[in-house]
């Protein structure tokens, strides 16, 4: 987080009214109350990682030791950035660095702030951890951490019991090795899936208004709350969404998401939204024997109505707060166009197309590079074969 730095003129003056703050040692009250609180907060982290729970609530509060206690973690810290203050004891600023054991690569990065208490001794002790100010939440926010594990999946839920969320493991047990059979098996071939318990708890996760996601079934987030510098990538689920769609439809999401993380790393700025979502939405479909008008419903009555897209959607059209049915569009407008290079190319060349676009330094040249070099066609013929495709599958 960008912080803000202030020039001050110190004169003679000035500089004597400061020393008087400083102790001896040469530093301030706040700098060796921040520290104390840093070896709390790392003997609290290690209480955790090593199951002590009588350890940990020497640092103070239990409830986030009894809602994480089902997490399967192989690193949790604290790093303090800032203290302030209060009449009953402080609150504290921190970064959480944390991972989950045999599915991130590297830490999930959060923003904290820690409500602390100071005993009699002067030991300072925490009486709160919630998301800081505008961070999203994390799911042990929400309650209780349940896990399931299956061979290919860590599912995790709050507010849900492992019953329910075996189905969600089954679900992304075949998602992954349907996702490695067309993409390749160049990724770690394993999913965290976060069920919160409604609507509300995932646009909490997410930081976002959960009217953004209303009617969506899932996203994929490099991390949930957290920075988007690190890549722990998670399924996140709409429940309620989710809940109405069919057997068929639930498997197509996961798949589809399953997708998302497989390509993450040859998904660049230089990928266009058309082909991300394109191609997972190619590989949810595969197999699942429906056709295209079944699948691209929309678009084909805008076909049929005479109304074929000049171009392929822009990443506007994929915006989730834009109009239900140019969403819907776009999404179809991806699939079939990723369809199409796979009936025409082959899905080896689908593939190849998708890497050599991401590979590209930038947005501008990406697609046109990838489509000469890789399918050898312009972005011209491209879309105009595209268009053509459309009136045959649809009109």
């Amino acid at each position: 987080m960008a912080g803000r730095r202030r020039a001050w003129e110190i004169g003679g003056v000035g500089l004597a009214l400061l020393l008087p703050l400083a102790g001896c040692g040469g530093h301030t009250v706040t700098d060796s109350a921040r520290a104390e609180v840093q070896r709390l907060l790392d003997r609290r982290a290690a209480a955790l990682l090593g199951h002590d729970e009588t350890a940990y609530g020497a640092t103070g509060t239990r409830t986030e030791y009894t809602r994480l206690r089902a997490l399967p973690l192989s690193s949790w810290s604290y790093r303090v950035t800032a203290l302030r203050r209060t009449p009953s004891g402080a609150t504290a600023d921190a970064d959480l660095r944390y991972r989950v054991a045999g599915y991130d690569g590297a830490p999930v990065d959060a923003r904290r702030t820690l409500t602390l208490g100071r005993a009699a001794d002067g030991h300072w002790y925490v009486t709160a951890d919630e998301p800081a100010r505008k961070a999203g939440q994390q799911l042990w926010d929400q309650g209780t951490v349940t896990a399931v594990k299956g061979a290919h999946s860590l599912v995790l839920g709050a507010g849900w019991s492992a019953a329910g969320l075996r189905t969600y493991a089954r679900l992304a047990d075949r998602a992954v090795p349907a996702v490695s059979g067309a993409w390749g098996r160049h990724w770690s071939r394993r999913i965290v899936v976060l069920v919160p318990p409604s609507l509300q708890g995932m646009a909490a996760l997410l930081g976002s208004p959960a009217a953004d996601y209303r009617g969506i079934a899932a996203v994929t987030t490099g991390e949930s709350g957290g920075s988007g510098r690190s890549p722990a990538d998670r399924v996140l689920v709409n429940p309620e969404a989710y809940a109405v769609l069919g057997d068929a439809g639930k498997q197509v999401v996961l798949t589809h998401e399953t997708t998302h993380v497989a390509t993450r790393a040859d998904t660049t700025a230089a990928t266009p939204l058309w082909l991300s979502e394109g191609y997972a939405d190619w590989i949810g479909y595969l197999g699942t024997g429906r056709t295209p008008a079944e699948i691209a419903p929309e678009l084909a009555r805008s076909v049929q109505d005479g109304d074929v897209p000049d171009a392929l959607p822009g990443d506007e059209d994929f915006a989730f707060t834009s109009e239900p049915s140019r969403l819907a569009r776009a999404y179809e407008g991806g699939w079939l166009a990723c369809r199409m290079i796979a009936e025409r190319w082959g899905a080896d060349r689908l593939a190849a197309f998708y890497r050599a676009v991401g590979a590209h330094e930038k947005r501008a040249g990406a697609v046109r590079g990838a489509l000469e070099k890789v399918l050898g066609t312009t972005p011209a013929e491209f879309t105009a074969r595209w268009r053509d495709y459309l009136t045959t599958r649809l009109g």
